[in-house]
Parts: C-alpha cells; structure tokens; sequence
C-alpha cells in the first residue's frame, strides 16, 4: 500500500486562518505561479513577517536588510501570487503617501488530487 502525502503550508496567526476563503488553484499556471513565489526564502520570510502585522515598505526592507527596490521585487512577485496586498496612505505628519503591506489569508493544500483536477 502506498502511503499517500498531503502538502500543507499554514502561518502562525489564527486571526487570518478563521477568516481564510479556501479557494482552488483551477489550472497549472496558477499552482506554479504560486509555488514560484514560495520557492525563495526570502520570500518565505517576507510572508511570515506580513502574517505577524502589517509592514512599511522602508521598515520591512531594514527589517530584512535587503534594499528596497530588492524588497519590492520579492513583493510583486508575492503579490501576483495573491498571497500579499498593499494600501497606500497619507498620514497627518508626512506629506508623502506610504505604502503599506500585509498577507491576506491563505491555505495551500496540495496532494494527488489537487493535481489531478488542474486544467492545462
């Protein structure tokens, strides 16, 4: 008998799980684009801090000690994946609008028949 292995991925905070939508990747573009942007550690890393609470853009990049424009990159890439949304805002002090970042809420579950029902 084989023993059949489910991949599941979950973050630390149990606020962002209770109000997760389990939605299917439906095709292998998708599943790849979303595995794509967790296959760098960095990435990964990112995530779990977005999961903590919301970040600056300039205070996550000191945070990690990575440049911004690098910080930006890894962003993109999280947020085309649909793991990650950013806000800009306009705060009393500052006259220049700040972009802010956080995790929407997500659960990855992959196993032999998430695979199989992908179209493509």
């Amino acid at each position: 008998m084989v023993e059949r292995k489910a991949f599941y991925l979950f973050f630390p905070n149990p606020l962002q799980a209770q109000s997760a939508v389990l939605t299917m990747v439906q095709s292998i573009e998708e599943l790849a684009r979303f595995c794509d942007a967790l296959s760098n550690p960095v990435r990964v890393k990112i995530l779990k801090l977005l999961c903590e609470k919301e970040w600056y853009v300039y205070e996550l990049a000191k945070t990690l000690g990575i440049s911004r424009q690098l910080l930006y990159l890894h962003l993109k890439k999280l947020e085309k994946a649909g793991l990650v949304e950013s806000e800009l805002r306009l705060e009393p002090d500052d006259p220049r609008a700040k972009k802010y970042y956080r995790a929407k809420p997500f659960k990855l579950v992959i196993d032999n028949d998430v695979v199989k029902r992908l179209e493509g």
